[in-house]
């Protein structure tokens, strides 16, 4: 049995599977303080004979092995979980190889290996909820430098009907800081499920995650993108993308999957609500096997 654990804002998902990948129990613990959350994930594992572990953490986070803090939440604005250790309380409980990264490339790596990407070597995947995320697979394996990718912080242009002054802490007017769940609801005055019919917020919330895919696009040159995460599933906000997408692009990448094949490049979780517990369990025994 392998254990997966995808540690976000709001929830904690965990999960066991096989060496298959099957899920055999999965459970969501609401993300309150470290020390309530993380007993009840120690108390859900105890129960199996684990092999090893793999969680992908809301951000920032320090996936660096060779940092003497690896494995800690670090300047989240989750007041709590702040520089919280959540690999070293895991490790105190468990002895087996425990891998430690975050929530989107994990989830990049479910979809990868499993889901909406599976098909290319090259593709990025971007969640818009709580926060904006992006993971990124190159050439099969997640990308990573000096740490995590942090392109949810991409730098956007503001909409000309736009005076929304920002929600993030950093930048106040970033892409996640226009354009994630809370910036919603702060523009609004309303949760995005409740603003459903109402095409301008959509419009820009179109504009927003357009703005930073072009640049992802560029820089990257991903065979594949793909959209999760609680606000992406208002589906109508996809062919707007697509076409601020293409917009923005103004025809200088030339390639079908920017032209006529944009709804089959630009798309949806394959295994939405399990892309990161399948990633984890992917991570997870690829972990043991190199142990």
């Amino acid at each position: 049995m392998f254990a997966a654990i995808e540690a976000g804002g709001t929830k904690f998902v965990c999960a066991v599977g096989d060496q298959n990948y099957h899920i055999v129990e999965k459970i969501e613990i609401p993300t309150t303080t470290p020390a309530e959350t993380m007993e009840k994930v120690r108390d859900f594992f105890s129960q199996f004979e684990i092999k090893s572990m793999a969680i992908g953490t809301f951000g920032p986070a320090d996936i660096n092995r060779q940092s003497p803090t690896y494995g800690s939440i670090t300047t989240t604005p989750k007041e709590h979980w702040q520089h919280y250790h959540i690999l070293g309380y895991l490790k105190e409980h468990f002895q087996i190889p425990i891998v430690f990264d975050t929530d989107v490339n994990i989830a990049a790596l479910g979809e990868a290996k499993f889901g909406a990407s599976k098909e290319v070597k090259n593709s990025i995947y971007m969640t818009v909820g709580t926060g904006i995320g992006v993971g990124a697979i190159v050439n099969g394996e997640m990308l990573q430098g000096l740490s995590h990718p942090e392109m949810g912080h991409i730098i956007v242009k503001r909409h000309p009907d736009d005076d929304f002054v920002g929600s993030c802490p950093f930048h106040q007017d970033c892409l996640e800081g226009m354009a994630a769940g809370p910036a919603i609801e702060k523009r609004w005055n309303k949760k995005a499920y409740l603003l459903e019919k109402d095409d301008f917020v959509w419009e820009l919330e179109g504009y927003y995650i357009a703005q930073a895919l072009i640049s992802i696009i560029l820089t990257l040159s991903p065979e594949k993108v793909v959209l999760g995460g609680g606000v992406m599933k208002q589906r109508q906000v996809l062919p707007i993308i697509h076409k601020y997408v293409q917009e923005f692009n103004r025809n200088y990448l030339s390639f079908p999957q920017l032209e006529d094949d944009i709804a089959e490049y630009i798309v949806t979780p394959g295994i939405e609500g399990l892309s990161a517990i399948k990633g984890a369990l992917y991570l997870a025994k690829t972990q043991l096997n190199e142990d």
